[in-house]
C-alpha cells in the first residue's frame, strides 16, 4: 500500500468558505489528490493570508463557472475523481450541484455539502457565513456580554466544525462504498457544526434534575486569575495545597478571606476561589506556574493568538509546522491534528493558479460502479466500538458513531463516568449507548475486558496512558487480545513530549490558545467561552482518525492506533494566522471592546425590536449602506438603526448588496419547539428512566436515503450490564455473582 491512508483518492474542492477549506485540507494531509476549483481570474481569497493554510496540500484548477465551456471542464472533471466537496447552494450553475443530478451524471461519486442550515430547512438559503448563522440560530445569545445586554459576537468560529464533520461524512461514506461500490451524498451545515458544541446547552427534560438544569445557566465564572505582572493564568484544580497558596491563604486576615470566598464561590474544584485570586495577585505568572506544575496543579498561562507556534510540545508533536509559502515565505503553521499510521502530512504550499492542469489532464475517468451489496440501514450499521471514555473529549466521538449506526457500548467504572455529576454536559456526549459498569481494578474483570475487546473493531478511550497501561488497556496489550482493532486514544497534549501524560482541559487550551483574549474583545479581561468547543474539536479529530484507521484496515486487513489531543486540536483552530519569520503574525481580525463585532462591515447592530446581524463588505458596500441610513459613520449609523426594525435593517442591507439577518435571542426552549428544526432532524426526543421525556440537539451529519440512529437516551450507570454479558455468552447466574460481588453495577429495571 501508499504512504498515505488517502493516497490515490481525487477530491475537488468547489467550497467557497472556510469550512469546507477545512474539510479539504484534512481529506489533502491524510493523502488524498485534492484540486481547488476557482476562478479563472484567481480567487479572492487569496489576499487573505489565512489562504495559505486553508489551502496548502492542495493543488489549483482555474475555470469559469459562468460559462458553458467552465461547466463542462467541469462536469468532465468530476468524471475523473472520487470525492466532491462544495458549499453552494443545490441550485447553484443551473442545479448543477443537485444530489440527484450528481447522482445521474456520476454514480461513483461521493459528493459532500455544507450549508448554512440543513437543505430544505427554512433558512437553508442564508448563505454560508459563520456570523450569520450563530446569529440567526440564536447561539450569540449563549455566551454572556462584558457591560452590556443582547447577543455577544462569537469571536471563535464555531460553525467551522462542519469542515471536520464533511471530511468524516467523506470517510464514511467510502466505509460505504467499499461495500455497495457506489457513490453517494453526505451534508451537514455550519449550525450543524456549532451544535456540536450547543448540545450542552441546548436540552430539556419533562423531570429534569437540579444537575441538568444547572446547566442552562450563562451567567458562569470561570476560574481566571490575574497575576502581579498583570498577566493571566487559568486553574483546573485546587491550588490550595501549593506551599507560597497556603502561606498566602494563612496570611490573610480570616474576614478578607471569607468575604472573598463568599464573593466568588468556586466549590468544589476551587474551594478558596476568592481568596486565592487575592494571594494570586502577590506574585508574577510564571513563579506561579512553576510552582502550581510543580505540585500538580492543572493550570496554563493565558497567551495571545499565536504564541502556542513556539510551543516545544506542540512542535515534538507535529502540532506546528514550517511550510515555506511562494508569498508569505517561511511560516510557521498549524500541523495535522491526529496521528495516523501511515501519518498525516503536509503535502505543499498553497498552490499557484491552476497548476494543476497539467495532472488532470492525465487523469482517466473512473469507471462506473460494480454491482455491489445493499446498503445498509445506517452508515456505520455493523461496527461495534468499545467506549472507555470519561469526560467529554473521548466520550463525544463514539456518541456520533452511534448516531451513525454503530453499536457503542461505553465501559465505565462501578462508581460512573467522572462527569455524570454534570448531567448536562455527560448527556452531551453519552446518547446512543449501552452502559457496562465493570469494575476493572479487579483481576476478575479480564475475562470480561477480553471478550469485550474480542467483539469490538474500534477501542476508542481517554484515559491517561500511565493509568491505561496498568489497566492493561494500552495497544499493545489490546492488540495482543485482537490483532484487527482500531485503537484510539485522545490525550490533552500529545502522545510523546515532557506534558504527554499531564491531565488537560478545555478551559486551559482556550486559554493557550488564545482564545480567551480574542473572546473578550479588546482592552477586556480574557473570557471563557461556556460552549467547550475544544472539548469537542478534538472529539471530532479523533473521530476522523477512527474511520481514516477503519478504512486502512480494510484496505490492507490490519487494525492500528491513530490519536488526537487537545493541544494538536487546539493548534488547528490558530489557521487564521501563521507566524512569519520575524515572529509577527499574519493580519487576523479583531473583536471590539464592546464585543458588537470584527469590523464596521461585519457587526451587530441594536435595532427598536431586537438585534441584527449585518454585514456589508465588498467594494462600495458598506459606502451605500451608510449612505442609505444618512451616515457617516458607524456611530452615526448605530443612532439610525437603534430607531429601525429589524426587517428594515436587512431590507436596507441587502439593497446596498450586503445581507443581514436578525440575530435572536433566548433560543433554547424555541429551537427545541421548532417544527422546521424537528422536520429537518435537528431535535432527537427519547425516554429516560430519570428524565422521562428527553429532548436535545439532533444529529450532526446526513446521509442521503439513510436516517440517523437517534433512539436512545444517555444510559444511567450500568443500564445494559445484564444485558451485555449475556451476549458475550455469560450465564445470568454468573451476572448475578459478578453483581453480588460488587464487580459490576445492574441498574434498576
Amino acid at each position: 500500500m501508499g504512504e498515505s491512508i488517502l493516497e490515490g483518492l481525487r477530491v475537488v474542492d468547489l467550497g467557497c468558505g472556510r469550512a469546507g477549506a477545512l474539510a479539504c485540507l484534512l481529506l489533502a494531509e491524510a493523502g488524498a489528490d485534492v484540486v481547488r476549483v476557482e476562478p479563472a481570474f484567481g480567487d479572492g481569497g487569496r489576499s487573505d493570508p489565512a489562504f495559505a493554510i486553508h489551502n496548502r496540500s492542495k493543488r489549483s484548477l482555474a475555470i469559469d463557472l459562468s460559462s458553458q465551456d467552465g461547466l463542462a471542464t467541469l462536469d468532465g472533471l468530476l468524471a475523473k475523481v472520487d470525492v466532491l466537496v462544495h458549499d453552494q447552494s443545490p441550485d447553484a450553475l443551473g442545479g448543477f450541484l443537485r444530489a440527484a443530478n450528481l447522482r445521474q451524471r456520476f454514480p461513483h461519486l461521493i459528493d459532500s455539502h455544507i450549508g448554512s442550515w440543513p437543505e430544505g430547512h427554512p433558512n437553508a438559503e442564508t448563505p454560508v457565513d459563520n456570523a450569520l448563522v450563530m446569529a440567526q440560530s440564536g447561539i450569540c445569545d449563549e455566551q454572556k456580554v462584558s457591560g452590556r445586554d443582547g447577543p455577544n459576537f462569537l469571536r471563535f468560529p464555531l460553525g467551522e466544525a462542519a469542515g471536520h464533520l464533511a471530511a468524516i461524512g467523506v470517510v464514511v461514506r467510502l466505509l460505504m462504498k467499499e461495500r455497495t461500490k457506489a457513490g453517494g451524498s453526505t451534508a451537514t451545515s455550519l449550525l450543524q457544526g456549532a451544535l456540536t458544541s450547543v448540545i450542552m446547552l441546548w436540552s430539556r427534560a419533562e423531570k429534569p434534575t437540579k444537575s441538568l438544569q444547572q446547566g442552562y445557566n450563562k451567567q458562569i465564572d470561570a476560574f481566571l486569575f490575574q497575576c502581579s505582572d498583570g498577566d493571566w493564568i487559568h486553574v483546573m484544580s485546587s491550588p490550595d495545597h501549593a506551599p507560597s497558596m497556603q502561606a498566602g491563604l494563612a496570611a490573610l486576615d480570616p474576614e478578607v478571606r471569607a468575604k472573598a470566598n463568599a464573593e466568588r464561590n468556586g466549590a468544589p474544584v476551587l474551594p478558596s476561589y476568592g481568596a486565592n485570586a487575592l494571594v494570586f495577585k502577590t506574585r508574577p505568572r510564571q513563579e506561579w506556574l512553576d510552582e502550581l506544575w510543580a505540585n500538580d496543579v492543572s493550570v496554563q498561562p493565558v497567551l495571545p493568538m499565536g504564541a502556542l507556534y513556539r510551543d516545544a510540545q506542540a512542535h515534538e508533536n507535529g502540532y506546528v509546522v514550517t511550510v515555506d509559502d511562494p508569498v508569505l515565505g517561511r511560516t510557521l503553521q498549524p500541523g495535522p491534528p491526529m496521528q495516523l499510521d501511515p501519518p498525516a502530512r503536509v503535502r505543499g504550499p498553497a498552490p499557484l493558479r491552476d497548476d494543476a492542469r497539467t495532472l488532470v489532464d492525465g487523469w482517466y475517468p473512473r469507471p462506473l460502479p460494480e454491482r455491489g451489496q445493499p446498503a445498509a440501514e445506517y452508515p456505520l450499521s455493523g461496527i461495534k466500538v468499545l467506549d472507555l471514555g470519561n469526560f467529554l473529549a473521548g466520550p463525544f466521538a463514539p456518541m456520533i458513531m452511534s448516531v451513525l449506526g454503530a453499536d457503542v457500548i461505553k465501559l465505565e467504572a462501578t462508581s460512573g463516568d467522572m462527569m455524570r455529576h454534570a448531567e448536562w454536559a455527560f448527556a452531551a456526549c453519552q446518547r446512543g449507548k449501552r452502559s457496562l459498569a465493570l469494575d476493572l481494578k479487579k483481576p476478575e474483570s479480564r475475562p470480561i475486558l477480553e471478550r469485550l475487546v474480542k467483539w469490538a473493531d474500534v477501542v476508542h478511550h481517554n484515559l491517561r496512558m500511565p493509568a491505561a497501561r496498568k489497566l492493561g488497556l494500552d495497544y499493545q496489550s489490546l492488540r495482543a487480545i485482537n490483532p484487527d482493532i482500531v485503537y484510539c486514544h485522545v490525550s490533552s497534549y500529545g502522545s510523546v513530549g515532557a506534558r504527554k501524560d499531564w491531565p488537560g482541559f478545555d478551559q486551559l487550551f482556550q486559554a493557550s490558545c488564545g482564545w480567551e483574549y480574542e473572546g473578550a474583545g479588546e482592552g477586556n479581561a480574557p473570557v471563557w467561552y461556556r460552549f467547550g468547543m475544544m472539548d469537542h474539536q478534538c472529539a471530532l479529530a479523533s473521530l476522523l482518525a477512527t474511520v481514516l484507521a477503519l478504512h486502512w484496515r480494510n484496505l490492507t486487513g490490519r487494525g492500528t492506533a491513530v490519536a488526537a489531543s487537545l493541544l494538536g486540536a487546539g493548534l488547528l483552530t490558530l489557521r487564521e494566522t501563521a507566524m512569519l519569520p520575524d515572529g509577527s503574525l499574519t493580519p487576523y481580525p479583531k473583536l471590539d471592546h464592546r464585543q458588537l463585532g470584527t469590523s464596521d462591515e461585519r457587526r451587530l447592530f441594536r435595532c427598536s425590536d431586537g438585534w441584527a446581524m449585518v454585514l456589508t463588505e465588498g467594494e462600495h458596500v458598506h459606502a451605500a449602506f451608510l449612505d442609505s441610513l444618512g451616515a457617516q459613520d458607524t456611530k452615526q449609523a448605530e443612532a439610525a438603526i437603534a430607531g429601525l426594525a429589524v426587517q428594515q435593517v436587512v431590507a436596507l442591507a441587502g439593497k446596498c448588496g450586503g445581507v443581514a439577518v436578525r440575530a435572536l435571542e433566548d433560543q433554547r426552549e424555541a429551537f427545541l419547539d421548532s417544527p422546521a428544526n424537528r422536520a429537518a432532524g435537528l431535535v432527537a426526543s427519547y425516554p429516560h428512566p430519570v428524565y422521562g421525556t428527553f429532548e436535545q440537539v439532533g444529529s450532526f451529519l446526513n446521509f442521503a436515503g439513510m436516517p440517523a440512529r437517534l433512539d436512545r437516551a444517555p444510559p444511567l450507570i450500568g443500564q445494559h450490564s445484564a444485558e451485555i454479558l449475556r451476549e458475550l455468552g455469560f450465564g445470568q447466574d454468573a451476572v448475578d455473582a459478578m453483581q453480588a460481588g460488587k464487580l459490576i453495577v445492574c441498574a434498576p429495571a
